[in-house]
């Protein structure tokens, strides 16, 4: 796409030598998604999450490019995202650095929640003072996921993930059950208009009043349509999110956007340590405040 002359509410300002910025994971409580439109894109309704496993992300000056990231092979979407903004503002070059705490390929959104705050850490580093909404728009070209994540709060996400609006929600103790070998979004996706698991209509009402309920019935109420596509490409994940709901205190378990990760929320702390000392590889983490 052609350089833009200005972006809206852009104001430069002086720069920093450096910056580092978190990039929050993020669960779907809720995950509505429609058929393919004439574009290939998926229009969508989901309540996200915003928890405290984060990745570390550093900015500074450089004579060239760099993104590095151990344990990601090949171009990321991180550094599609330095791409971009340094197009789009002229920015000079920045080396990136993340350090990986979110699992990879985990419906997470640890890549988005990355190129997100190098967005974010690019336009402090580089003074070129674009808005939120130009940075969510700049997102957009990159991704569903990554426009909610240039502010990561709770929100209710809508369209194609460009449509934001942030919630409360309750405070609550969260297991993560990661599988150390990932599922292709993609993959999910198509597998999900394979098995028709798509809705032809995504309506988003009520998702402000579920987002509102009481914690016990917030997660009783949670759904996710990819769930059945990540199953059917992976039948293990079935057992998976069974034996998680079945531990005491479990108010509900899912898996979260495209998986393989599998989620439990847990009112008490006591619960959530318990459950994920009885289940290998498991994480505990909070919804942030």
């Amino acid at each position: 796409r052609p350089r833009r002359a200005a972006l809206a509410g852009g104001v430069p300002r002086p720069g920093r030598e450096a910056r580092r910025m978190k990039a929050h994971a993020k669960l779907n409580l809720v995950l509505r998604v429609g058929t393919p439109r004439p574009d290939g894109l998926h229009e969508l309704a989901s309540i996200f999450a915003s928890i405290d496993l984060a990745d570390e992300v550093s900015l500074e000056p450089a004579d060239r490019d760099e993104v590095i990231c151990p344990g990601i092979d090949g171009l990321n979407l991180a550094e599609v995202a330095l791409e971009r903004f340094r197009y789009v503002t002229g920015a000079a070059p920045m080396r990136v650095t993340i350090e990986k705490r979110i699992p990879i390929a985990a419906g997470l959104a640890g890549g988005s929640a990355d190129a997100a705050a190098v967005l974010r850490g690019a336009n402090e580093v580089s003074g070129a003072g674009l808005s939120d909404g130009d940075l969510r728009e700049l997102g957009g070209e990159l991704g569903a996921d990554v426009p909610s994540q240039i502010d990561p709060r709770h929100a209710i996400v809508t369209g194609v993930g460009e449509r934001v609006r942030w919630v409360e929600l309750p405070q609550t103790h969260v297991v993560l059950v990661p599988d150390p070998e990932g599922l292709s979004t993609a993959a999910v996706y198509a597998e999900a208009d394979r098995i028709e698991s798509t809705r032809a209509n995504v309506d988003p009402g009520g998702l402000t009043a579920l987002a509102a309920l009481p914690l016990p019935r917030l997660a009783a109420a949670m759904e996710n349509d990819l769930e059945p596509a990540a199953i059917s490409l992976r039948p293990e994940l079935e057992p998976r999110i069974a034996a998680l709901a079945a531990r005491p205190g479990c108010l509900g378990a899912r898996i979260t956007g495209s998986g393989p990760t599998v989620f439990g929320l847990f009112q008490a702390e006591s619960d959530a340590l318990a459950a994920a000392a009885s289940t290998p590889g498991a994480l505990v983490a909070r919804f942030r405040e």
